[in-house]
């Protein structure tokens, strides 16, 4: 008599690795953000050194450093060869303070800010309310543009994470169709800086808070573009927008609730020409709502960070440009994460 047995989940082809992978992902996250923290791939930029070397030019106990630099091996974010460790192309390219196209900037602000809240998603979720200091009265940009020297690491990090989107920017549009532009909400100032280099007939520049003039017009000289892009002061809430052929908003729309969408998005019409062109840009989630993870998980950043502000498909952005009045309203995927929807007035 023989006795029937089911298959185990692991003969089936299913284990729960990708679900450990996924849980325990905080482990890689944190070794990376703190290799930025610590300036360790700035520290490889002129030579690639032993193990040894490494430890003393961050500062590391001798108990940690061994299995640190070997988990950052592991996680990709080094190379090791005969003992002597080395910088990837990508950590070399991108986390590296000294070049323009560093994005640690990003990642320590994340370090900072968001690494912390996020331990709390659970509240989040069970109440709808932010865990940053929002909930207790505190404005996030408060806090961001505190002084100029937060606004220049503000305007730094945002420079980091934007850099390949406004690279973009420039070369999916048809900026030879216009004249002018200015970017809502322009930080430091890269886009309008990218789109004022790759079109030498464009001029315009970037609409921010006051406090924000300094880094904005000192990264315009940076690049030697004073002479065409200038810097706009003003609160999107309380100040008519200026006016362009060409206004861009970039990663504004989802720090906040759904009436203050649709009143930047009326402000835009109001200050456009006819004829003239909206582009927004964010980390938009797919239609079908299952493919962009980066989108949906960025909206639960809002979640903790703002009072009301969360991320939006591509069809609720051309439904609420519509709304307010903008034809011809069109999305397209700009890079990586980040898709663009343009409408005319």
């Amino acid at each position: 008599m023989t006795t029937a047995t089911k298959a185990t989940p692991e003969a089936a082809g299913v284990s729960p690795d990708r679900i450990m992978q996924l849980g325990l992902g905080f482990w890689g996250s944190k070794t990376l953000l703190s290799a930025v923290e610590l300036d360790l791939f700035t520290a490889l930029s002129d030579e690639p050194v032993d193990g040894e070397t490494l430890r003393q030019r961050i500062g590391l106990h001798r108990r940690a450093a061994h299995d640190f630099f070997d988990a950052l091996v592991a996680l990709g974010m080094l190379e090791r060869q005969d003992g002597i460790y080395r910088n990837t192309p990508e950590t070399a390219l991108y986390l590296d303070r000294n070049k323009p196209s560093y994005v640690g900037g990003f990642l320590r602000l994340a370090d900072a800010k968001l690494y912390p809240i996020w331990g709390s998603l659970t509240a989040a979720l069970r109440t709808g309310t932010p865990q940053s200091g929002v909930k207790d009265g505190e404005d996030i940009f408060d806090v961001q543009y505190a002084d100029r020297q937060s606004v220049a690491q503000y305007g730094q990090a945002m420079t980091g994470a934007s850099l390949r989107i406004a690279r973009a920017l420039a070369q999916r549009f048809p900026w030879t169709e216009y004249r002018s532009f200015i970017d809502v909400g322009a930080a430091q100032g890269v886009v309008p800086v990218e789109i004022g280099r790759a079109h030498p007939h464009l001029s315009g520049g970037g609409f921010d808070l006051p406090l924000v003039r300094p880094v904005f017009e000192a990264y315009v000289r940076q690049h030697g573009l004073e002479d065409r892009l200038r810097f706009y002061p003003g609160d999107f809430f309380k100040d008519p927008l200026p006016t362009a052929d060409v206004l861009v908003m970039g990663h504004i729309l989802h720090d906040w609730d759904l009436p203050s969408k649709r009143d930047l998005l009326a402000k835009a019409h109001a200050a456009l020409p006819a004829g003239g062109v909206l582009i927004v840009y964010d980390w938009m989630i797919d239609d079908d709502r299952r493919k962009n993870a980066a989108g949906l998980l960025m909206s639960l950043n809002m979640l903790v960070r703002t009072r009301g502000g969360f991320d939006y498909t591509g069809a609720d952005c051309i439904g609420w440009m519509r709304a307010a009045g903008f034809n011809d309203v069109r999305r397209e995927h700009l890079e990586g994460a980040c898709s663009m929807v343009a409408g005319i007035k």
